[in-house]
């Protein structure tokens, strides 16, 4: 049974967030609640869930509406928004999401990456500054490490190796050691 045949209308959705409009006498938000967490969505209702949800759409903004990649970094912007520390913020993702917030936003920034790559507006020079990279070559080492690919192999066919950001977590790391070195990566077939 999906929302609408319960008598729910969607009057907005946006990643991580849902707005609804039902009867709460004919459809109780407990049943709503088990239908959304039985596909996957469970609804959040503490202070922590709250926290890594609003987490979660700081790095979507940061890494892929803004370019204050190259002029903060990602932990500095996050300490600032939130006014917390940023182990407490990254102890508390990794609490309910099962992957660092420094893996996570790692994943977005190469998401980000490949989708400047596709748009071929600019260079990869241009693309490591923007996107807070010391050089090409670090760019490039993570890219490979993260995408399991080059760079100029997913030029040859980008379509093959993108993630939709929404499904970007815990599921896209095999295995990761230390802080910078990725062993191997789970990649999804997309059609």
């Amino acid at each position: 049974m999906d929302l609408e045949e319960m008598g729910v209308k969607v009057l907005k959705i946006s990643l991580g967030e849902v707005v609804i409009s039902f009867n709460p006498i004919t459809t109780p938000v407990e049943t709503i609640e088990k239908m959304l967490a039985e596909n996957g969505f469970p609804m959040i209702m503490n202070r922590e869930g709250i926290m890594v949800k609003e987490i979660k759409k700081s790095v979507v903004s940061l890494v892929h509406h803004t370019t204050f990649n190259a002029m903060v970094r990602n932990s500095d912007y996050l300490v600032g928004k939130f006014g917390k520390t940023y182990p407490y913020l990254s102890s508390l993702f990794s609490k309910y999401e099962g992957i660092t917030l420094e893996k996570y936003i790692i994943l977005h920034k190469v998401e980000r990456i490949k989708s400047l790559i596709e748009e071929d507006e600019l260079s990869l020079s241009e693309i490591a500054f923007m996107m807070g990279y010391s050089s090409v070559q670090y760019l490039s080492t993570q890219f490979k490490a993260v995408a399991g690919i080059s760079v100029s192999d997913f030029k040859r066919n980008p379509a093959k190796y993108r993630i939709s950001i929404d499904h970007l977590g815990k599921e896209n790391f095999a295995d990761y050691i230390g802080k910078d070195e990725i062993l191997s990566v789970h990649k999804k077939d997309i059609p």
